[in-house]
């Protein structure tokens, strides 16, 4: 059938399997939410917010609606949130952020990640404080003035606020999100994505080969299914 259709499949398969990850990852969101803060979005913030990202990244709504009632089944696996820290080859931090039901498990494949891609799995609190936890938020622009926005929620622990074509992003310190959300939610803003980030303080740059040996490690990492995301400090 020729190399161009051999092409186009390999993306098509490319962008499934991305799919599959991000619902994955975003069930788990809901399992964490709906054990610790209930199965009612009205009354759990944090399950809201994972509901806005679902509809944003186009899980259908028989999914996310499953998977709150799966969640809700007492003998439904928790997951807990460990993060992992360590080093990559040529000297780049690099924090995991993971949601698992079986932590020896997981520690075993990400060390062996590491290890095979010429880094070194580090302790708690080894590389963690390079980088800044933030919380983000999508808004449509509409006819909301940027400015006026920022001054309305300086209060409620916003940093930035950032202006694309059609859209606002709104950046705070982690612990602000709830005041944040809480805030946009009582003005009849509607969020369309949320989430939390964590920025590096610094970084450093590297050669195109050096980039690859990273992202060799990057690319290991990312397709584990406990893991959630990655960041690091390459340049």
């Amino acid at each position: 059938m020729g190399r161009a259709f051999e092409f186009r499949k390999a993306r098509k398969f490319k962008r499934w399997a991305h799919m599959a990850r991000t619902f994955t990852r975003i069930g788990k969101d809901i399992v964490m939410a709906v054990k610790s803060g209930g199965p009612d979005p009205d009354s759990n913030s944090r399950l809201r917010a994972i509901i806005q990202n679902a509809k944003a990244a186009n899980m259908p709504k028989d999914n996310v609606m499953r998977a709150i009632k799966n969640a809700s089944d007492k003998d439904v696996s928790d997951y807990k949130e460990i993060l992992y820290e360590g080093y990559a080859a040529h000297g780049i931090a690099v924090l995991v952020e993971t949601a698992t039901n079986n932590h020896v498990r997981t520690v075993a494949n990400i060390r062996s990640y590491f290890n095979k891609c010429n880094g070194t799995l580090g302790t708690s609190g080894s590389v963690v404080f390079m980088f800044d936890h933030t919380c983000n938020f999508k808004i449509k622009k509409n006819n909301l003035d940027p400015e006026e926005l920022e001054l309305e929620l300086i209060d409620y622990g916003i940093d930035e606020i950032f202006v694309e074509e059609d859209h606002i992003l709104i950046y705070g310190p982690f612990e602000s999100f709830g005041s944040i959300q809480g805030a946009l939610e009582t003005k009849g803003i509607e969020i369309e994505t949320s989430g939390f980030e964590r920025i590096p303080n610094i970084t450093k740059k590297l050669t195109p080969e050096e980039e690859e040996d990273v992202n060799k490690l990057l690319e290991k990492i990312e397709e584990d299914d406990d893991v959630q995301n990655v960041y690091t400090t390459m340049g």
